[in-house]
């Protein structure tokens, strides 16, 4: 009893008086290396009350020892970014925090390195600096330079200073495949809502091709239409990359415009081995035509009258011009074979492709024409880039869709056309699919805004 009663006394005295008692035990712990104390309060019989023991080491010497090694350390920094098309060897290594003359004189005189600042933006680039911003590495990740491998691989250019020599090494390495979920919502745009979740814009592009003959995205996209997405992202050396020649690929999507929802995902035919997108009934989302020519695209002049630019009247346009920077890639939206390829006129550099059903589509004022007279061509390929040759106020691709020589408009028709069918052999296969990817739609729509990546 008299036990308990002093336990009682003793959490009193500790509540009422808790700066007391800790000055009290600094006081003891402060001449003491290694001390020992038991907690024995104002108890009339300290010999029967439980005691627990609490050690502290104390070791200055170490410490002081610590402390002057970490005021010798160096700090460093590493630090990424992608190179400018304005960019130059000083301005670049600027920009990185490593304003190093002499790494700077190196990347402008060295063959291999040069490259890094060569042909287009973009490239990934790694710094390793110490804290005086001298440079010790480098490392340079950008699309494989043959057009054959820029699907599969990618270049690594390497560059390492040992003393006061740079040395460099350039390689080629295979892209490794990552899946990954990601989801947004509408407030302007696809391509702005794709951008926020940190989706790669060929993944949207995709989006917007596997749904075009559902969505009109130019017309009928609302704010608060809502996206989840399962895609597969080209990663070099564990790092996301968003290039146009290896931006991965979609493997299944879910869209909800204007409360209505829509699925799709990607299949293979293994007895084909030619995969397509397909809605979760079986539904081909593949169309004979594609709704657009380009892959990111703003449409400049629908089809509609308009005032002509340069003749400065009312004429009914017979087309839809896209605007679009010089050199973007355009492609073909069916399949068929090159009718005309060259100059002709107001249309400056332009293509003609000759489809089934009597019907032709035009690309005009095309920068360049990258297929010939009586070619085959399948749907999606690139046939040309976009320009301001012709009649052109500025870079822009005009496109026509004729259907027995009479002009139509392009939309209408790619959501009117033919659907690709799914084989009935290979249904059981597809089920089997669709029940394993919606999982993992479930989860991406959990998410907001956001990315997961998973090997």
């Amino acid at each position: 009893m008299e036990v308990k009663q002093a336990l009682v006394r003793t959490e009193a005295f500790v509540a009422k008086h808790p700066r007391a008692l800790t000055g009290t035990v600094l006081g003891l712990l402060s001449g003491f290396a290694i001390t020992a104390f038991g907690i024995a309060p104002l108890a009339p019989n300290a010999e029967e009350l439980p005691r627990r023991v609490i050690a502290e080491a104390v070791q200055p010497n170490d410490l002081q020892a610590q402390l002057a090694e970490l005021a010798e350390h160096q700090i460093g920094l590493s630090r990424n970014d992608l190179t400018r098309s304005s960019d130059t060897a000083d301005s670049l290594l600027k920009r990185m925090g490593a304003p190093d003359p002499a790494a700077a004189l190196f990347l402008r005189k060295d063959p291999l390195a040069a490259r890094i600042l060569q042909g287009r933006a973009g490239k990934m680039v790694q710094v390793t600096a110490d804290a005086s911003g001298t440079v010790q590495a480098m490392v340079v990740r950008f699309a494989a330079e043959n057009p054959i491998q820029q699907a599969t691989h990618f270049t690594r250019l390497s560059v390492s200073r040992t003393a006061d020599k740079f040395t460099s090494k350039l390689e080629t390495l295979p892209l490794q495949a990552q899946t990954r979920l990601g989801s947004g919502s509408i407030r302007s745009s696809l391509f702005a809502a794709t951008d926020e979740a940190r989706i790669p814009d060929v993944i949207a592009s995709q989006m917007a091709d596997m749904f075009s003959g559902d969505i009109d995205f130019h017309r009928e996209l609302r704010k608060g239409d809502r996206f989840s997405v399962v895609y597969e992202s080209m990663t070099a050396d564990g790092e996301p990359i968003n290039w146009e020649s290896a931006g991965g690929r979609v493997v299944a999507a879910e869209f909800v415009n204007n409360g209505r929802s829509y699925s799709a995902v990607w299949f293979q035919d293994k007895a084909t081995g030619k995969g397509n997108f397909y809605g979760f009934d079986g539904q081909s989302k593949r169309r004979t035509f594609l709704a657009s020519p380009m892959e990111f695209s703003r449409v400049t002049s629908g089809f509609a009258m308009r005032f002509h630019p340069i003749l400065q009247t009312w004429r009914r346009h017979l087309g839809t011009d896209y605007g679009a920077p010089t050199g973007t890639a355009v492609r073909t939206v069916g399949d068929g074979s090159v009718d005309f390829a060259g100059w002709q006129n107001g249309f400056g550099n332009v293509v003609f492709v000759r489809h089934s059903g009597d019907r032709t589509t035009v690309y005009a004022h095309l920068s360049r024409i990258d297929v010939k007279r009586g070619q085959r061509i399948e749907q999606g390929q690139r046939i040309g880039a976009v320009g301001a040759t012709g009649w052109a106020t500025g870079p822009h691709l005009h496109f026509e869709f004729r259907v027995k020589g009479e002009h139509q408009d392009p939309r209408v028709i790619a959501r009117a056309s033919e659907a690709v069918t799914l084989p009935n052999y290979a249904r059981g296969q597809f089920l089997q699919t669709v029940a394993s990817i919606k999982t993992q739609l479930s989860v991406a729509q959990t998410m907001d805004g956001g990315v997961n990546g998973a090997e």
